[in-house]
């Protein structure tokens, strides 16, 4: 963001209240000061790549929200997974009941808490331009990025590949013609390493190339006080990765080669039993998130690496693209899924009532993924202009879930069910753009897109309160699905556009294979199917550029409708997973975000959300928990009526705030401070609505206090983030007692960064 040193020129209130109403631009223009009044720091615009090709943000007609730079270091100190972007953004949500390894993304309330291996979401991740399908690769650590985008609904047709509720889509930076890079070194709470760094520049007159490395580390946070338990502490990591880019640029050819990897040690998701006072969703009293007792194994170890090439050809009036994907992954993720130690009919039990013991683990030991697609897009001087493709997807797992006996010496295992899923795609899209007038631009897309599946799980060894040897069980799916968006933007002047968009999505079917505890007389062994969903959203906004460019407004209104929804039901009684098609779902609201210089030397930020979702199904019914929570929907034949449910993990309102304030402490040299604030108001953890199962309102901050001289190529900060110490339950375990996880505690630590 460019900055003059000139001083700044006042505003009264009325122009930040002015800019947040319909007609706010206008006033703000007919306010602004004569033209001989001394020029203020402006904001620079931000360019996105949200229809495949670079743009004005202000000119994209889709609801987008940029994070790059300055605040991505921010909100990833101290060792923070992508997680820390949950509520940063507006409608955006994150959770995970794996910790680091396994995000789950919504986007305006739509998303999946489904934990298998296998769960497709409709939230997609593309990093690099390559999709990332297995939620396992999802979770790849952030750094060394030009940008993140999160693009809010469907994107059926350039995206395609489970797109109805958005993107977030990653840009690593890339090789340059200039030697450049930096180091970054810092340490904090619970003996938290954290170093990343990059190089690069070029290799010969056509080649280039750049370096990224990271190295995360903390010990462990928490105490396990149970004696004869196998594991002392837990909620610690140590985690590596890598990123190798390599550039080419000819005369019309350009060719960029990606290699990255990812190591993960750690403990997977510390789940705490009876942790929710019963009536309530308070914490119980005595809570002590630094202990706990378990007699189960906890662990998570993760290994991906990948590749891309992304070649282009300039040939005139038209750019050809190539971009080859190939992904994979290995894991094995083991807890004590009952949180606690022995059961009710042992000598010693607790804490709380533990009705039984559960322990268990999931594996991916053998995962590939290989994505193709060519482009072709015109490069005319002409109205109109046009852009066509074909997508070919390719992917094959396998998965191990495991149970453990927590009560036998060693924790031996004592149960073992394998999924295998073969899954081929292709895609034909095409989409264009007509510049009808001077201030009329249209755009319009289609994509056809086949999907089919070849499933089948079996039950190696069967668990002792669970299904029996059997098997294979298997389910074979075959779609095809026409998606679709028109949208219009139109520039009332040179500073403020509107735009109107309508678009549809697609999710193929999903198979779900968790076996272990499954009823051996259902149906298929108890595989479970939901078919395909599809989602057609309007949305209309304003973006605006006000106070000569010292603000930077965006805002949209929407509503969508979801058709046979996929929605998963996990735990209850018997603690299984099932798919399910609610008929309909309906969301609907708003998302602002706000950036502006309120004087030249303080930067602020505001985001802001509001979701209103709702489950239409007079006839679904799930299974509730099985761990004495208080049910307040409808019991049906034992079965909670869901009709008029919001979504799980869909809070109705987000809202964040930045803000950077600096002092010039000589030429090229500044001190600043930075404050950033995220709020979410209360979720469902399940589709069923319960007392216990409803998550707080959570309101986590973080601060930043840091020196930069020599223009910014050396600094030192002091950082803290969370830093009122909230504890929240952010998620639960329903199927034997009244157990929860919580969000991550207060840590403060201090940084060194060097650039070059």
């Amino acid at each position: 963001m460019s900055q003059s040193r000139l001083a700044a020129r006042p505003h009264r209130l009325a122009f930040a209240i002015a800019a947040l109403l319909p007609f706010g631009p206008v006033l703000a223009q007919d306010a602004a000061p004569p033209a001989t009044t001394p020029q203020a720091s402006t904001l620079d615009a931000v360019q996105v790549t949200a229809q495949r090709k670079v743009e004005n943000i202000q000119d994209v007609p889709v609801s987008i929200s940029s994070v790059s730079g300055e605040k991505l270091d921010v909100l990833g100190s101290g060792g923070n997974d992508v997680r820390f972007l949950s509520a940063r953004v507006p409608s955006l949500n994150i959770e995970s009941s794996y910790g680091r390894a396994f995000p789950r993304f919504y986007i305006r309330g739509l998303g999946n808490t489904d934990f298998d291996l296998n769960a497709s979401q409709p939230v997609s991740l593309i990093y690099d331009e390559v999709v990332q399908e297995s939620p396992l690769l999802k979770g790849f650590p952030v750094f060394d990025l030009e940008r993140i985008e999160v693009l809010r609904g469907p994107q059926g047709t350039l995206f395609g590949r489970n797109t109805p509720a958005g993107v977030v889509k990653f840009e690593s930076a890339k090789p340059t013609r200039e030697l450049d890079g930096y180091a970054q070194l810092s340490y904090g709470t619970d003996d938290m390493y954290n170093f990343e760094g990059a190089i690069g520049g070029p290799l010969s007159e056509r080649w280039s190339a750049r370096v990224s490395a990271l190295y995360q580390r903390k010990e462990d946070w928490v105490t396990n006080t149970y004696e004869p338990g196998p594991d002392r502490g837990a909620e610690g990591y140590d985690e590596t990765a890598a990123r190798v880019q390599f550039l080419y640029e000819g005369d019309a050819f350009e060719a960029l080669f990606n290699l990255h990897k990812r190591h993960l040690n750690g403990t997977a998701r510390l789940f705490r039993a009876n942790i929710i006072q019963k009536g309530t969703n308070n914490f119980v009293p005595g809570f002590d998130k630094d202990k706990v007792s378990t007699d189960g194994v906890n662990f998570s170890e993760l290994d991906t690496w990948g590749g891309s090439a992304r070649l282009r050809w300039d040939l005139g009036d038209y750019n050809l693209y190539s971009i080859t994907g190939y992904e994979t992954a290995e894991s094995l993720n083991r807890g004590d899924i009952d949180g606690g130690y022995g059961a009710v009919f042992l000598p010693v039990s607790g804490p709380g009532v533990i009705p039984f013991a559960s322990e268990s683990a999931d594996g991916l030991p053998d995962h590939k993924q290989i994505t193709q697609e060519f482009r072709i897009e015109s490069d005319y001087q002409g109205a109109f202009n046009w852009q066509a493709g074909l997508f070919f997807y390719k992917e094959d797992i396998t998965i191990d879930s495991f149970n453990y006996d927590s009560l036998s010496n060693g924790n031996p295992q004592a149960g073992h069910a394998i999924q295998t899923q073969k899954n081929d795609a292709w895609a034909v899209f095409a989409s264009g753009e007509y510049q009808a007038t001077d201030k009329l631009k249209l755009r319009g897309g289609v994509r056809y897109t086949q999907d089919e599946k070849d499933f089948s799980a079996s039950v190696l060894e069967g668990a002792p309160f669970g299904a029996p040897v059997g098997g294979p069980y298997t389910v074979n799916t075959d779609k095809d699905n026409v998606s679709w968006d028109l949208s219009a933007v139109y520039a009332a002047n040179d500073d403020i556009n509107l735009f109107a968009r309508v678009a549809t999505g697609f999710r193929a079917p999903s198979v779900q294979g968790r076996l272990l505890f499954a009823n051996a007389a259902a149906p298929n062994g108890g595989v479970s199917t939901a078919d395909s969903e599809t989602v057609i959203s309007y949305e209309a906004g304003v973006k605006a550029d006000l106070w000569d460019k010292r603000a930077r407004l965006g805002f949209t209104v929407f509503r969508y409708d979801v058709e046979d929804q996929q929605i998963i039901a996990v735990g209850g009684g018997a603690n299984i997973a099932t798919l399910l098609n609610a008929d309909k779902t309906r969301g609907q609201g708003f998302e602002l975000d706000l950036e502006a210089y309120v004087i030249d030397n303080l930067l602020v930020t505001l985001g802001s959300s509001y979701n209103d979702t709702e489950i239409k199904d007079a006839d679904l019914g799930v299974a509730p928990c099985g761990g004495g929570c208080t049910v307040t929907d409808p019991i049906v034949d034992g079965f909670a009526r869901i009709n008029g449910n919001s979504l799980p993990q869909a809070p109705e309102w987000v809202h964040n705030l930045t803000a950077r304030y600096s002092i010039p402490m000589g030429e090229g040299n500044e001190l600043y401070f930075y404050t950033d604030w995220a709020y979410r108001s209360e979720v469902n953890f399940f589709l069923y609505e319960s007392v216990e199962f409803t998550g707080k309102s959570s309101l986590e901050g973080g601060l930043r206090i840091g020196y930069g001289w020599n223009y910014g190529d050396y600094e030192v900060a002091l950082f803290g983030r969370n830093i009122t110490d909230q504890t929240r339950i952010v998620g639960g375990i329903d199927f034997n007692n009244l157990t929860g996880f919580i969000n991550e505690p207060r840590s403060v630590g201090a940084e060194f960064t060097m650039k070059f």
